[in-house]
């Protein structure tokens, strides 16, 4: 009898390569394997397709190419971004005061580094989040001060999907910033002192490049971080956008790579499938995907409930991207659920994979409002584009099953 098929439930996580992406990508481990900044013809050659990959990445973003700096992921975006900026704003103005806003649920890719900045002497405002783990823009309106240099939101939160309000904290940001400017020019020459620093606006989209649009000058943002292996791109592979003339020094040193902002031998048949994975994510296809993907979900969830008492859906979808469903299953470990699930060929999680060792309970739900014990009985289904209605089936045949005898099995019931 041959054996079923397993099923990937975990595209938050990381996504399978895409066809198309790894054939754009090949030849560029062989043919075309030159050294991007080498001058003879290998390496011009290589250099011809990360800059058509740059180009990819600026059409998507709606940016100049220069505009765009390749990383090895997000993680390093998220670094650049934050201490990058700090970096430069403290050469420009050493001793002056800065203020920093983020929010409760932010990856580690953004909390640790920020802290690094606090205990260095940078104030941070951390914004808290409502029973959906969307923050308040007139919270955020609340915690600008007038040394505010930089606001730090993620666009979709990675574990419960909820879609924060960028697009509005960007116009918040950008009528302070002129209210700002016009305040200084409508003073007397003598009175002016220096000419205030705007308030920047980074955001971790990486989550939300499948799902929703990433214009920048729409979203009104200065930096953006986004992930090759999300958008079913290759690993080792990112990007940030970095506006024109915002303050931004390299924290990689050792090169002189992406115009001196990150030093390190271009990942040249990274940078060419994740151009080649951005160029397939037009408007169209989107929303296509997303309504597919939407109805897939919307199944899986309906089942759930239907199938398996007293699960809580943590994820409003609402306003979250389609491929979330994040479920609590009281009285049951999390880890246990997902074992079992594993153990029948069904991959799921517990929470954002770069913490996936952590025995902790996840600080986006508790952020939430979620008790810390059912915190720990969560599981993470986010779906892809491949995901069918007898994936999710397949699921609903052995999950109540699994639930029902580890809750017979539980001292916590």
């Amino acid at each position: 009898m041959p054996k079923a098929k397993s099923i990937y439930f975990d595209h938050s996580a990381t996504t399978p390569v895409d066809a198309d992406v790894l054939k754009t990508m090949l030849p560029y481990f062989s043919e075309n394997f030159g050294n991007a900044s080498s001058v003879h013809s290998f390496g011009q050659r290589a250099a011809q397709g990360a800059e058509a990959a740059r180009l990819d990445a600026a059409n998507f973003l709606h940016c100049n190419p220069d505009e765009v700096i390749f990383t090895s992921g997000s993680t390093e975006a998220n670094n650049l971004a934050l201490f990058g900026m700090f970096k430069a704003l403290r050469a420009k103005k050493p001793g002056a005061k800065l203020h920093l806003i983020t929010s409760v649920i932010e990856h580690d890719s953004i909390l640790e580094p920020v802290a690094d900045l606090e205990r260095s002497g940078v104030a941070v405002t951390y914004l808290p989040v409502d029973a959906r783990g969307v923050i308040s823009v007139a919270d955020l309106e609340k915690a600008i001060k007038d040394e505010t240099v930089l606001v730090s939101i993620m666009y979709v939160n990675s574990e419960v999907g909820s879609i924060q309000p960028i697009k509005a904290a960007g116009k918040l940001i950008k009528k302070i910033n002129e209210r700002r400017l016009k305040d200084w020019n409508n003073k007397k020459p003598e009175e002016r002192g220096d000419k205030p620093d705007p308030i920047y606006f980074h955001t971790d989209a990486t989550q939300a490049a499948n799902f929703l649009t990433c214009n920048v000058n729409e979203l009104n943002l200065d930096f953006l971080s986004l992930s090759g292996h999300k958008i079913y791109g290759p690993k080792g592979v990112g990007l940030l956008f970095a506006r024109k003339n915002t303050p931004l020094r390299a924290v990689q040193l050792g090169g002189h790579h992406e115009n001196n902002r990150r030093s390190g031998t271009l990942n040249v048949a990274g940078a060419v499938g994740f151009g080649k994975a951005l160029s397939k994510l037009t408007p169209e296809k989107q929303e296509r995907a997303n309504r597919k993907i939407a109805a897939v979900r919307d199944l899986l969830a309906s089942g759930i409930f239907k199938l398996v008492p007293g699960a809580i859906l943590n994820t409003d979808r609402e306003i979250s991207t389609p491929s979330h469903a994040h479920f609590s299953f009281p009285g049951v470990e999390g880890e246990s659920i997902l074992i079992a699930l594993d153990l029948a060929g069904i991959a799921v999680s517990t929470g954002s994979a770069c913490a996936s060792n952590s025995l902790k309970a996840s600080h986006v739900l508790v952020a939430m409002g979620i008790k810390v014990e059912v915190a720990h009985s969560s599981i993470r289904f986010s779906l892809g584009k491949d995901n069918t209605k007898e994936d999710v089936e397949r699921l609903l045949k052995v999950l109540p099953q699994i639930i029902e005898r580890f809750k017979k099995m539980s001292p916590l019931k």
